[in-house]
C-alpha cells in the first residue's frame, strides 16, 4: 500500500463523514477501508458496555460473531487492547488464548487459528469507547505497517463513532433524553433483542412507537418467536420502568383459582384460604401486568376481567371492598383471538380492549440470517456455562439452519444449539476450540428434491418411503395423520384439534403449512 492509496482510502473515510449514512452502513464502510490500508483477513469494532465488547460491525469473521458477547474478564487480549493507548501486538506463538479462533472465514483448515493480532483501544473524550481489531492468518503480515498511518486510521474510526452517536443523538426525541441511563440499565439487565431483518426491524419500530405509552397491546406470534422477550422491552422502556412487571400464564391457572390470582382473596374466601391474599393486579400497581396467553383466560372469567380494566379496580375473592389500581396491561398468545371471538371462545369487548395496540411478532423462519446471530449468541452462553474454551458452527450446518423452517421458532433453536453442546462437552475435554457439525445436530438435512407423493386408502397411515429426506417424511406423515384424524371426527377442527392435543392456534397455522383445505 503506497502513501497515495492510504491517503485516497483517508480521504473516502473522511468524505463519509458527511454522508447520511446509517451507523452500521458507516462501520462497515470504516472497515471496508481499513482492510484495504492494512494488510489482513478480519477486522472488527467492537463497542464497549460495562465489562462487555459487543461486535458492532465485523468483515472476513463469520456471521455469527455479531451474535456473541466478550467478557473482558475472560478475554485476556481484549483486557490488554483495553488497557494501552498504544496498539497492542500479539505474536503467533502467544499463550494467550484468541476470541476469534475459528470465526475467520476461510475454506483453509487454517483459518482456525489465527496467526497475527493486533488491536487498539478507542477512546472518546479520554473514555474507553471500545476496541478495533486486525487479524490475519498469516504471522509477519503485519512488520510493515507504518504506525503513523495506523495511529492516523485510528483517529479517524473515533471520528466516525463520534459522528455516528451525534446523529443518532440529534434524531432521538428531546423527551427521551432524561430517560437514556434508565434505558441503558434496562438494556444490561435483560436479554437482548438480536436480529438485523427487515421483520425484527419492524418489530423493534412497533416497540418503540408504543412503549412509552399505557395503550393495552396484545402480541401475537407463534409458539415460541419471544412474547414475553418483547413484553418486558415495552414494560422496560415505559415510564412504568422502576415499578414491577408482574407475569400471569393464564394456560397455567387452574379454572377455580383464576379470579383469586388475578384479584386476590379475603381469609375464608373459600376452602384452603386460611389467610388473605393479594392479587397479581395489586401486586402491578403503578407498573404492568404481563397476561400471557390470554387466549386460555376461561370463558367465564373474561367478563371479570373485562370489568377490571374498564374500571380499574378490584375486589377480592370473599370482599366486598374494592382497591383501585393503576395497571398497563400487555398481552400475548398464540391463538388467532378474531377466529375464536368469531366462533364464540373469546369474547368480543373483551379483545378490542386488550388489542388497542396489536404487535406481531414474526417466526424464526421470516428472519432471514437472523438465525446465524441467534445461534452464535446461544453458543457463546452456552461456552459460558460450561466453562469451554471456543465453539464454532461448520459451513454445512450454518447452510442447514438457514435452510431449516423452525417451527418451534427461536425456542427451538436454543434448545438445539444447547442439546449439541451437551453432546460436543461430552465427547471431548472442552480445553480446545469445537466444531458444532450436524453430527451432533437434531436437524434434518436439506433435501432439493421435493418429497413424492405417497397413496394411502382412508383409515389407515402411510408408510414412509425408502428414497426421502426426514423432513420430507415428517410433513408427509404429519399431513397424513392431520387429515386421517380430520375425517375421523367429520372435519370438526375442534374435535381434532383435541385429538392431536394442540390447541385450535396452532391445528390453523398446521393446516396452513401442509396445505391441508
Amino acid at each position: 500500500m503506497t502513501t497515495h492509496q492510504f491517503f485516497d482510502t483517508a480521504l473516502a473515510v473522511v468524505a463519509d463523514l458527511s454522508r447520511d449514512l446509517l451507523a452500521e452502513q458507516r462501520y462497515a464502510r470504516l472497515l471496508q477501508g481499513l482492510k484495504q490500508v492494512f494488510p489482513c483477513d478480519a477486522a472488527a469494532l467492537l463497542q464497549l458496555r460495562a465489562s462487555t465488547l459487543y461486535p458492532l460491525a465485523v468483515d472476513g469473521l463469520s456471521d455469527d460473531t455479531l451474535g456473541r458477547q466478550f467478557l473482558i474478564e475472560t478475554e485476556s487480549r481484549f483486557a490488554r487492547i483495553l488497557l494501552s493507548r498504544e496498539p497492542v501486538r500479539f505474536a503467533a506463538d502467544c499463550e494467550l488464548p484468541d476470541p476469534y479462533d475459528g470465526l475467520i472465514d476461510s475454506q483453509d483448515l487454517a483459518g482456525l487459528h489465527v496467526h497475527d493480532c493486533l488491536g487498539m483501544a478507542l477512546y472518546l473524550d479520554d473514555v474507553p469507547w471500545g476496541i478495533l481489531t486486525l487479524d490475519a492468518l498469516q504471522p509477519d503480515a503485519f512488520d510493515r505497517i507504518d504506525p503513523a498511518e495506523l495511529r492516523a486510521f485510528i483517529r479517524l474510526t473515533e471520528a466516525t463513532i463520534r459522528i455516528a452517536q451525534t446523529i443518532q443523538r440529534l434524531q432521538a426525541r428531546a423527551e427521551r433524553e432524561h430517560l437514556l441511563a434508565q434505558a441503558v440499565v434496562a438494556e444490561q439487565a435483560q436479554p437482548e433483542l438480536i436480529g438485523n431483518s427487515k421483520a425484527i426491524k419492524a418489530l423493534r419500530q412497533d416497540m418503540a412507537v408504543v412503549a412509552h405509552s399505557d395503550l393495552a397491546t396484545l402480541i401475537t406470534g407463534e409458539t415460541g418467536v419471544g412474547k414475553e422477550l418483547v413484553a418486558r422491552h415495552l414494560h422496560a422502556r415505559s415510564a412504568r420502568a422502576d415499578r414491577p412487571l408482574v407475569y400471569v400464564n393464564c394456560a397455567a391457572l387452574p379454572e377455580n383459582l383464576v379470579e383469586s390470582e388475578l384479584f386476590g382473596h379475603a381469609r375464608g374466601a373459600f376452602t384452603g384460604a386460611s389467610q388473605a391474599r393479594t392479587g397479581k393486579f395489586e401486586l402491578a400497581d403503578g407498573g404492568s401486568l404481563f397476561l400471557d396467553e390470554i387466549g386460555e383466560m376461561p370463558l367465564a372469567m373474561q367478563p371479570k376481567l373485562l370489568r377490571a380494566l374498564q374500571s380499574g379496580e378490584v375486589q377480592r375473592v370473599g370482599s366486598d371492598s374494592h382497591h383501585r389500581v393503576d395497571v398497563r396491561i400487555i398481552t400475548a398468545t398464540n391463538r388467532d383471538l378474531g377466529r375464536e371471538v368469531a366462533t364464540g371462545h373469546f369474547r368480543a369487548d373483551l379483545y378490542h380492549r386488550i388489542s388497542v395496540y396489536p404487535i406481531a411478532v414474526p417466526a424464526l423462519r421470516e428472519r432471514g440470517r437472523d438465525v446465524l446471530l441467534l445461534a452464535g449468541h446461544f453458543l457463546e452462553l452456552n461456552r459460558r456455562r460450561f466453562g469451554l474454551r471456543g465453539l464454532r458452527l461448520d459451513s454445512e450446518t450454518r447452510e442447514a439452519l438457514l435452510a431449516y423452517d423452525w417451527p418451534g421458532n427461536v425456542r427451538e433453536l436454543e434448545h438445539l444449539i444447547s442439546r449439541a453442546v451437551l453432546r460436543l462437552r461430552a465427547a471431548g475435554d472442552g480445553r480446545g476450540l469445537l466444531t458444532v457439525g450436524m453430527d451432533v445436530m437434531d436437524l434434518p438435512r436439506a433435501s432439493a428434491a421435493p418429497a413424492p407423493a405417497v397413496e394411502s386408502t382412508p383409515g389407515t397411515l402411510p408408510a414412509a418411503p425408502q428414497e426421502q429426506s426426514l423432513r420430507a417424511a415428517t410433513e408427509m406423515f404429519q399431513r397424513e395423520l392431520v387429515q386421517h384424524s380430520l375425517r375421523q371426527h367429520n372435519g370438526n377442527q375442534a374435535s381434532t384439534a383435541r385429538a392431536l392435543g394442540l390447541d385450535r392456534g396452532n391445528l390453523n397455522r398446521l393446516l396452513k403449512r401442509l396445505q391441508i383445505r
